[in-house]
């Protein structure tokens, strides 16, 4: 379900009680990880954590350079990590610890879905989103546009 909040406090006060409490935790284990420099804002209808224009503006789409993002979807919350979608050997390890853990794993390239918080390993989230700085998550975009 896209959003048109304009502030994260509105997005989250629009959410159903059950969703706002599960997003709230995510995004707690997100902004408790998030390496120096990511910005949270909203955009694409959702929580967003991107690289500033003023420090990387040549992006593709000319819009700030998604890190990670949150949103509550019409039949799941779906958490978006590209950590996962650029570097092999964090998605691995994000697999084996949702694994491990005994969490229902449903993800895409970068999403991770889910139905009610139990379902979300956020030890495995918070150590996805830690893992690549900005500086390292600039340079990996950088190189995928020059590989086109």
């Amino acid at each position: 379900m896209h959003s048109d909040a304009q502030s994260v406090s509105a997005y989250l006060k629009s959410l159903p009680i059950e969703r706002r409490l599960a997003i709230e935790k995510v995004r707690a284990v997100i902004l408790e990880n998030l390496p120096d420099g990511y910005t949270e804002v909203m955009n694409w209808g959702m929580i967003t954590y991107e690289v500033p224009l003023e420090i990387y503006p040549d992006t593709y789409n000319k819009k700030p350079l998604m890190y990670a993002a949150l949103a509550s979807q019409k039949n799941y919350m779906s958490v978006y990590l590209m950590g996962l979608y650029s570097h092999p050997e964090i998605e691995k390890k994000f697999v084996e610890a949702s694994q491990k853990s005994g969490k229902k794993l449903n993800m895409g390239k970068c999403c991770v879905r889910f139905k009610k918080l139990d379902d979300l390993d956020l030890n495995a989230v918070g150590e996805v989103v830690k893992a690549v700085s900005m500086k390292d998550h600039v340079k990996n975009s950088k190189a995928r546009e020059k590989k086109k």
